[in-house]
């Protein structure tokens, strides 16, 4: 009896890890083997619990690392500190501090496991590297890792779709619409489960989850369908997620390292400013900063589909971008049929006089999907791509929109990465759509400027039932979808949409060209559309920056409304929208900007009307939104 009450101070040691905290002492991590010999964690803010105890571990051929574990050994806490640069995103210049500590376990056979957690300002991370020996390959089966909110917590949650349904088979492709404000633990609708990045509300602390650091050796995770008590655990693609041949799960030689598992914690305003989904991304890959050029562009199939990628159309759609001060022109599905190579190179000089740049759209898929689109099929090997981006590359086209990907299997992922590398070192800027959500992709390949991921402003063209959610919709995607990473939803029209009541007003449409986080930013209106607006609307979408350097934000709620202040150079842009059915009265504290006088840009009486104002900031500025309306503020 007494030699065990000597040993019980071992044992308690050998189970529990002291508390990681973040460098400001608010966020606390704790691991500790449970009586079970399951790896747990906890997570708490400021002393409240932000985490219950949640699963680690994972389940690979041969080895079991999910039971009967032990904690081995807990490195020293480390501080973590890396400063870049984005050219696509809220921040241009970031400085990411963390601590970080590596946690050892091991299964009753000797196999070990490494967990790196790291503990930030703004939120925790963790991931699993297993370098075992005795496993020369890594055959992983699942992933125990979860996240267990309070009975109380809320939930915020776009159900994935299931794969290879919808249109021409294409699913999924990130494209429904979110579960706002529902119980944690409710069960998705649809047995995929639910996709990255994913909102939670515990107490006065919000959690958004997604994963970085996709490097094609590992599948792409999501949320399972079932969260029986508030614990959602990680999920894996559906069979059907491949490329042709290709496999659906991680399988490595030598060392297995998962993703980042991302968890972004604190107030609402901690969220929307952290960057932590391209903080755990990789370092940039080489690209020459003279190509790297973000910006905006016409683009003629989002109101007139696709009789209009014929020559004479785009060659207007040119002048319409040149007239915009805009530095692209997207030409859609079919240019190599309806076109040419000829005619496309034409067109390309006739752009390049006006100082606009052409883009072009490529079908990625192989056998997955029924669709017809061409350029199809052209990009699956290695050998084919070369080929294609030495053709646009001598056409002088600078940069593909890359559609109809097939979910997010190992060798799927594979093939986007590959795309990203091949594409970098051709020198071209990439836009993939019908894709899956970027992770963090475009710090590691500056030339990912955007991405779909989304169910964008196109599904709003086909249905009235989309348009008319269009508005909360957005109000959502800006908390969640659009935290991380740039989201290419091809925002804003002021004119008619063909066989379609528009839902929102004219403010709303404006203030989507800045709260809408894109690298370049495909405007969905015509020149016509164009005409109809007051000179100062089209002086301000004239002088839209390219790039942002900062982010604030100043009010809002998931689904219901958002104000954002976006900083470029000297400039402040101050945006918002509100998707309620009722006026919604914002008082900003706009101090920052030192009393600065700023044009404002709202709705006027109508849903098609502007209302054009002087706006002074202040420490309590007040501003009334019109239901489905909006403004931006211009400082200069």
């Amino acid at each position: 009896m007494r030699r065990l009450l000597m040993l019980l101070p071992l044992l308690a040691a050998s189970a529990f890890a002291a508390p990681l905290t973040s460098p400001d002492q608010q966020l606390a991590v704790e691991l500790r083997v449970n009586e079970q010999q399951q790896l747990v964690y906890t997570v708490q803010r400021a002393g409240q619990p932000v985490l219950l105890a949640s699963r680690l571990g994972l389940m690979l051929e041969g080895a079991d690392l999910g039971s009967q574990l032990a904690l081995v050994s807990s490195s020293p806490v480390l501080p973590h500190s890396e400063r870049y640069e984005m050219a696509v995103g809220k921040r241009s210049q970031i400085h990411y501090q963390a601590n970080e500590q590596t946690f050892t376990v091991k299964n009753p056979a000797g196999q070990q496991m490494q967990l790196i957690f790291r503990a930030s300002n703004d939120g925790v991370a963790f991931r699993y590297v297993v370098a075992e020996p005795s496993l020369a390959r890594k055959s992983f089966r699942e992933e125990l890792s979860s996240f267990r909110f309070a009975p109380t917590a809320r939930a915020w949650l776009q159900p994935m779709s299931v794969a290879q349904t919808g249109w021409s088979r294409v699913n999924p492709a990130y494209e429904e619409h979110y579960v706002m404000d529902m119980p944690a633990g409710t069960a998705s609708p649809s047995p995929a489960g639910w996709v990255f990045p994913a909102l939670f509300k515990t107490g006065d602390t919000w959690v958004a989850l997604t994963e970085a650091n996709m490097d094609g050796s590992f599948h792409a995770s999501r949320l399972r369908a079932e969260s029986s008590g508030g614990e959602y655990q990680l999920g894996t693609p559906m069979p059907a997620e491949v490329f042709t041949g290709g496999g659906l799960l991680a399988n490595v030689e030598g060392t297995l390292t998962s993703p980042w598992r991302v968890l972004a914690i604190g107030s609402l305003k901690t969220v929307m400013e952290s960057t932590l989904g391209t903080d755990l991304a990789a370092p940039a890959v080489a690209f020459d900063k003279a190509k790297l050029q973000p910006g905006h562009a016409s683009w003629s199939w989002a109101l007139l589909k696709d009789d209009a990628t014929v020559f004479e159309v785009q060659k207007r759609f040119v002048d319409y971008a040149a007239d915009m001060h805009w530095n692209y022109t997207l030409v859609d599905a079919d240019w190599d049929l309806k076109i040419g190579d000829a005619k496309m190179k034409e067109l390309v000089d006739y752009a390049a006089a006006k100082g606009v740049a052409i883009l072009v759209w490529y079908n990625s898929s192989g056998p997955w999907n029924d669709t017809k689109m061409t350029p199809k099929s052209a990009l699956l090997s290695k050998e084919q791509r070369a080929r294609e981006f030495a053709r646009v590359k001598a056409l002088g086209i600078q940069g593909l929109k890359i559609d109809f990907f097939n979910g997010d299997g190992q060798s799927m992922i594979a093939y986007y990465v590959d795309l990203l590398k091949e594409t970098a070192a051709a020198g071209l800027l990439v836009n993939f759509h019908g894709a899956t959500l970027p992770r963090g992709w475009t710090r590691t390949y500056p030339n990912l400027m955007t991405a779909e991921g989304v169910k964008g402003f196109e599904f709003a063209t086909f249905e009235q039932q989309d348009q008319d959610k269009v508005g909360p919709h957005l109000a959502m995607l800006t908390f969640a979808r659009n935290l991380f990473d740039p989201m290419d939803f091809t925002p804003l029209v002021f004119g008619d949409i063909p066989k379609i009541k528009r839902s929102t007003r004219n403010g709303f449409e404006l203030a989507q060209a800045v709260l809408l986080l894109s690298g370049i930013q495909h405007f969905a209106e015509v020149p016509e559309g164009m005409a109809t607006v007051p000179p100062q609307v089209k002086a301000l979408l004239q002088a839209l920056p390219r790039r942002w350097d900062e982010v604030r934000f100043l009010a809002g709620e998931p689904g219901k409304h958002l104000v954002l202040a976006r900083r470029a150079g000297q400039q402040w842009f101050v945006a918002g929208f509100n998707a309620e059915t009722s006026d919604k009265t914002v008082t900003l504290d706009l101090s920052f900007l030192k009393g600065r006088e700023a044009e404002l840009i709202g709705d006027g009486d109508g849903p098609r009307d502007f209302k054009i104002q002087g706006l002074k900031a202040a420490a309590r500025t007040a501003l009334t939104m019109k239901p489905n309306g909006g403004f931006v503020a211009r400082f200069k």
